[in-house]
């Protein structure tokens, strides 16, 4: 099942958008905030030679739980592996997120960021999967060995939902069955029962580059995803990697509202560099008020590799504080150990 776009219309500057060289750009920001040039990559490296950064966690300093799916039962829930990848259940379907079980996330193993915490999952431990997430092609959300290991084993079968342009790659790896999908687009998956999985591609504020020539030559995005069923509905938003910016709105007017929605919270210092791609704490705090502000909040992208300037272990610290000031539910905010999980409450309202 597919649909050419989404059943509310939505604003023309939050669909995605070409330049005449065929690569995509975010229309909402003017082009040169979101070209990062090697002056700049220079600056960043010159700051940080005369920074005295916090230190990198040692091995294991957060706890890895691995109880997640056993908390989890035959509840609908999530369970955080780490970083960007999650495991959920909605409505009896499993659904996996960016897929990284690697030890680091690089072109190669043997240099790049390294994982300060284990997976809290193996793929071995995984259930059986219907759909597999993927958000775009930087290294820390799309890994080649993880993308093998899943699409050459018993998880062949699941459907694999991508932005344009990553399809060709996603079949070179030995993956059957791919839908690409552009902004507001919508697949879907049948299940027992005349249950349905409904797969919709979201903007995001980001950029894809593979290797030094194919710079946004793919689209990004994130998810929104909704299971139906005769018992009702269950509903959750993917972020992946994204800045922060007021498309969450939209997202959250046209396709929420959400049961549990998956926000990045790290990567974010130097903010001169990093704002355009990455929120912190307190953005993410607003995204989530700005997709409707119900629901669970897993925060996600933190504590699991070093790419950036603050201290690893910041964001759940940040992201607290300004849940308080933002005088949101405590018990909405879900900070999960690397293998934890949590079980959704009862079902948020949803139309027809």
């Amino acid at each position: 099942m597919r649909s050419s776009g989404p059943v509310r219309e939505v604003p023309t500057r939050f669909r995605s958008a070409r330049d005449s060289r065929g690569r995509f750009y975010c229309p909402w920001v003017p082009v040169a905030e979101q070209v990062k040039t090697s002056a700049d990559i220079l600056r960043w490296q010159r700051e940080r030679s005369r920074s005295e950064l916090p230190p990198t966690p040692e091995a294991n300093a957060l706890p890895v739980v691995h109880d997640g799916l056993r908390s989890l039962g035959d509840a609908d829930g999530a369970v955080w592996v780490g970083h960007a990848t999650a495991f959920l259940r909605l409505g009896g379907f499993n659904v996996l997120t960016d897929p990284v079980f690697s030890d680091r996330v690089s072109p190669v193993q043997w240099a790049g960021p390294r994982r300060i915490q284990p997976p809290g999952l193996r793929i071995a431990d995984l259930p059986r999967l219907d759909a597999v997430l993927i958000t775009h092609d930087h290294y820390d959300h799309l890994d080649r060995t993880s993308v093998r290991a899943l699409a050459r084993g018993s998880q062949a079968d699941a459907t694999w939902f991508a932005p344009l342009g990553h399809g060709e790659w996603l079949r070179r790896q030995g993956v059957r069955r791919v839908v690409e999908l552009d902004w507001w687009e919508t697949s879907g998956i049948p299940g027992p029962g005349g249950r349905r999985l409904l797969v919709t591609c979201t903007p995001a504020q980001h950029w894809t580059r593979r290797d030094p020539f194919s710079s946004n030559r793919r689209l990004w995005g994130g998810f929104a995803v909704r299971a139906r069923g005769p018992a009702g509905s269950r509903a959750a938003f993917f972020a992946g990697d994204s800045g922060y910016f007021e498309g969450f709105r939209e997202i959250g007017r046209v396709l929420g509202p959400f049961d549990l929605s998956l926000i990045p919270v790290g990567a974010y210092e130097p903010r001169w560099f990093m704002r355009f791609a990455h929120m912190n704490p307190e953005e993410a705090v607003e995204t989530y008020r700005d997709l409707g502000g119900v629901g669970l909040m897993l925060p996600i992208h933190w504590g699991t590799f070093r790419l950036t300037d603050e201290d690893p272990l910041e964001p759940p610290v940040r992201l607290e504080a300004a849940w308080a000031r933002a005088d949101l539910p405590p018990a909405s905010l879900v900070v999960l150990h690397h293998g934890g999980g949590c079980v959704l409450p009862g079902q948020i309202d949803q139309e027809a």
